[in-house]
């Protein structure tokens, strides 16, 4: 139990998060009531605004949350896998587990939660847009890099080829929605990865290739 204000909180405020995560994910932000949140969170109205503000600050903390646990697979990979094919690679199988998986709603939070909104939610679907874009620029820096290196032609278009992977996760985020499963996504992610450049005289999984765990059923973690 925490106190604001000399005063004790009933309820946990990180439990009351992850609540109001799944309200946004599931429904998104504009159809998410405050009625609904509170019932997912087990609080009232006042507690709520209390504890989180509005419910357009709530929304920014449930975001940030979900960038750091549900959403923070693509980080990782970008940064850890030695090139661009391996980490992309990794990025398209993760997401195909990660939007499919049956602990959370199906998709990507930040693609899915300011779909169909009216104009009162533009900031929203900026702040998203935004996001998406951060998303897609962090590919089209890691492809840069491998071309700076010389593992890819000089004619390869970085920025076209960026926003096409970008694309594909924004495609397997949506058909995770409609019910599509893993095992079809990681098949999605495979063809995708087939529309990689040759590159310029290097091999495109580079030296570790076969130390990798991406084959089917194992996405790294």
């Amino acid at each position: 139990m925490t106190k604001t204000g000399g005063r004790p909180r009933s309820f946990d405020r990180e439990v009351a998060l992850e609540r109001a995560l799944t309200e946004f994910w599931l429904h998104g932000y504009e159809a998410t009531s405050i009625a609904a949140l509170t019932a997912a969170m087990g609080i009232n109205a006042p507690s709520l605004y209390g504890a989180f503000g509005d419910k357009r600050r709530l929304f920014r903390e449930a975001i940030g949350r979900y960038r750091v646990t549900y959403g923070a697979f693509g980080g990782r990979a970008l940064a850890e896998e030695t090139t661009a094919f391996l980490a992309i690679r990794r990025v398209l199988r993760e997401a195909a587990h990660e939007y499919t998986d049956p602990g959370h709603p199906p998709g990507c939070m930040i693609i899915t939660a300011a779909t169909n909104c009216t104009p009162a939610a533009d900031e929203v679907k900026a702040e998203l847009r935004a996001l998406r874009e951060a998303g897609r620029d962090a590919l089209q820096e890691r492809i840069a890099a491998d071309a700076r290196a010389g593992r890819l032609a000089p004619s390869v278009d970085v920025p076209a080829l960026a926003m096409f992977y970008a694309a594909t996760l924004q495609g397997m985020s949506t058909q995770a929605c409609d019910g599509v499963g893993r095992e079809a996504l990681e098949r999605v992610a495979d063809i995708a990865m087939t529309a990689w450049p040759d590159g310029a005289g290097t091999d495109k999984a580079g030296p570790d290739r076969a130390g990798t765990s991406t084959a089917p059923g194992h996405p790294v973690r």
